[in-house]
C-alpha cells in the first residue's frame, strides 16, 4: 500500500480534511491518504469537526499525530498546506505545497469555504494523478 500524506503543522484541520477528501474521493484500493502534523493539536479543532459532520464525514474519533521522518518516508507525495519550513523535507518522496487558510479559530461559514477549497483540490488531484 502507498500512502498520500497530508500535513500541516497541528493536524487538526486542513491536513484532516484533505486525507478525508482523498480517502472519499479515491478510486484505487492500494493507496490510502493519511494525515499529520509537525506540532500536532491536541485534538482536531471542534469547527472543522461540525463542518465535516455537515457533509456525513465524521472526525470525532481521529486524533491528531506527529508528522515523523520514518512517517513521512512511507510516503510516496507529501501534501504540506502552510507548515512552511517546519515541514520535513524527505529524500525521494514528491513534495506539493498548497497554500489553504488554517480554519483554526474562524467561524464555521468560513471553514465551510475552506472545506469545499480543500474537497475542489483534492478531486483534482485524485484525477490528475489518477488515483
Amino acid at each position: 500500500m502507498s500512502d498520500i500524506m497530508f500535513a500541516c503543522v497541528h493536524n487538526a484541520g486542513r491536513s484532516q480534511m484533505a486525507a478525508a477528501f482523498f480517502n472519499k474521493h479515491k478510486t484505487q484500493d492500494d493507496i490510502r491518504g493519511i494525515s499529520a502534523g509537525t506540532n500536532p493539536a491536541s485534538e482536531v479543532h471542534p469547527v472543522v469537526k461540525d463542518a465535516m459532520m455537515e457533509i456525513g464525514i465524521d472526525l470525532s474519533r481521529i486524533q491528531p499525530t506527529k508528522l515523523t521522518p520514518e512517517l513521512a518516508k512511507t510516503c510516496s507525495t507529501i501534501v504540506t498546506m502552510g507548515c512552511g519550513e517546519t515541514c520535513p523535507y524527505v529524500p525521494g518522496v514528491k513534495i506539493i505545497d498548497w497554500s489553504i487558510t488554517d480554519p483554526k479559530n474562524k467561524p464555521l461559514e468560513q471553514v465551510r469555504d475552506i472545506r469545499g477549497e480543500i474537497e475542489t483540490k483534492i478531486k483534482e488531484f485524485v484525477a490528475e494523478n489518477h488515483y
